[in-house]
């Protein structure tokens, strides 16, 4: 049985700990291997690696620092295969969808190969007599990173190349549930000439959590993960004075207008609410049939879903595979239940599927609930499965106030022909990505991702633009280079413009 261990300062590091937990084949509900789960005292032993890391990283050159990038994302490319392999090993998803993941992570690693031009600032010449004034950005220093079992690469992907073409040194806490991907990954930045300590990796639970957000050295954390703990992220690592952007949970709604493209939208919306079995923070999960559409929506979604082929990720006809544990299915399956003991018609029911040779798998079906409304759990909470509810509306405005009186504010869409709706609906919506006939509206890696209200806690979004600004502090400087024979002109009055 494979056993993982921290990676730190350039090694595998075992640390003082002997706990461990178990990875999960979650396709066939087994323990392929273990991973140590660290104390505060090896987050600390990263911590100082990092911190001695960054006394020459932080002043290393822009273009240095770029190459690295360039022959890390190279790396991405020619490991691609292994990476996914490993992603769907221990995630369950299926082998294209793992390299999707791979692929659109590493987007960030190309938008971070440009820092050279990201990191420019800004000059103004002769702002006064003989005065100049110029701005930079510089590295915060120690950064860390907590990132969800749902997108083993593609999440961290999205913070700790932004952070260490910057100039920081990172520390990275994945899910315990998917280690083995961000270990090869710490494998493949050394092999691409990163300084050792530059990126460190400590597996564990909450006790590593904990001693990140506590730690004094750590200058910012970012997190993805649901409401609850993405709140607590950011209460408490706030309160030791840390920069924190943490990304909580979403309800992300399809509107369907009665202009639009049935076929178009219920093939979108089944990939949207079913692709990784449910589980992305960006998956619909409600679909809001507005008008006379929902019927025939409906029976169009239906046809599509009892189709699909559930399977282990491996197989080259899998469209979606198991989900990640035994937990989690029973979650998913006690949801279905409830919603049809509040009165929600299930039109297709997946909660009995059973995957021939597969069978100890963590495995669930597509599931449709129709006639659901907005007091039933189904609806309320986030069931991360594959579970698609409709909700029926007679008009935009009442989809509209639907969407905007949901907590979260993640993602949404809208399907339509018409422009005027598009543009009203964008306008008017309250959700931080918007998809037009765009079902999943993950933004490029040069734009950057994040929702609204309970879906963001912090002031910056992830990765692009703003996850620069988040990973480094600004500095204005104003200079006078005047003759030594030329007579002081200080006053102690509040000096202007000349």
């Amino acid at each position: 049985m494979t056993q993982y261990n921290h990676y730190i300062g350039g090694r595998s590091f075992e640390g003082e700990s002997d706990r461990f937990g178990d990875v999960y084949d979650p396709a066939r509900g087994i323990a392929k291997s273990q991973v140590r789960l660290a104390t505060a005292g090896d987050v600390d032993a990263a911590v100082q690696a990092a911190r001695t890391a960054f006394e020459t990283w932080g002043e290393t050159s822009v273009t240095a620092r770029s190459r690295v990038m360039f022959a890390f994302r190279q790396l991405l490319v020619e490991h691609e295969d292994e990476l996914a392999a490993l992603i769907s090993s221990e995630h369950g998803k299926t082998l294209d969808d793992a390299r999707g993941e791979v692929v659109r992570g590493r987007e960030v690693v190309e938008f971070a190969c440009g820092i050279p031009q990201l990191l420019k600032g800004e000059y103004s010449d002769s702002v006064s007599g003989g005065v100049d004034s110029h701005t930079f950005r510089q590295p915060i220093g120690v950064v860390a990173g907590i990132t969800p079992f749902n997108f083993p690469i593609m999440v961290p992907l999205w913070m700790h190349p932004v952070a260490i073409a910057t100039g920081n040194t990172f520390i990275l806490k994945p899910s315990e549930r998917v280690p083995g991907a961000s270990d090869l990954v710490a494998r493949l930045y050394t092999e691409a000439g990163l300084p050792d300590g530059v990126f460190n990796v400590v597996h564990g639970d909450k006790v590593a959590v904990d001693a990140i957000l506590e730690h004094p050295d750590i200058a910012g954390v970012s997190f993805v993960g649901s409401t609850p703990i993405a709140r607590y992220v950011h209460e408490n690592a706030s309160r030791t004075g840390k920069r924190v952007q943490a990304l909580g949970g979403a309800k992300n709604h399809a509107v369907v207008m009665p202009d639009a493209d049935l076929d178009f939208a219920a093939d979108h919306i089944v990939a949207a609410g079913y692709g990784s079995a449910g589980q992305r923070c960006m998956a619909i999960s409600a679909v809001v049939a507005v008008g006379p559409v929902a019927d025939a929506l409906v029976e169009k979604i239906r046809e599509r879903s009892v189709d699909l082929k559930v399977s282990v990720g491996t197989d080259p006809d899998a469209e979606m595979g198991p989900v990640v544990t035994a937990a989690s299915r029973d979650r998913v399956v006690d949801y279905i239940g409830q919603g049809e003991a509040d009165g929600a018609t299930v039109v297709v029911d997946g909660r009995d599927l059973v995957v021939e040779e597969f069978e100890e798998g963590f495995f669930v079906g597509p599931s449709l609930l129709d006639g659901v409304t907005t007091d039933m759990s189904v609806y309320t909470d986030e069931i991360f499965g594959p579970v698609l509810t409709v909700l029926r509306v007679p008009t935009l405005e009442a989809a509209l106030e639907l969407i905007n009186s949901n907590p979260y504010g993640n993602g949404t869409a809208v399907f339509t022909s018409s422009g005027e709706v598009a543009r009203t609906f964008q306008r008017k919506v309250q959700v931080g990505m918007i998809g037009i006939n765009v079902p999943v509206p993950v933004p490029m890696a040069f734009h950057s991702f994040g929702g609204w209200k309970d879906s963001l806690f912090g002031d910056h979004h992830i990765h692009g633009p703003e996850g620069v600004r988040f990973y480094t502090q600004a500095k204005v400087v104003t200079t006078r280079w005047p003759h030594v024979s030329e007579e002081s002109l200080a006053q102690l009055n509040f000096p202007t413009a000349q």
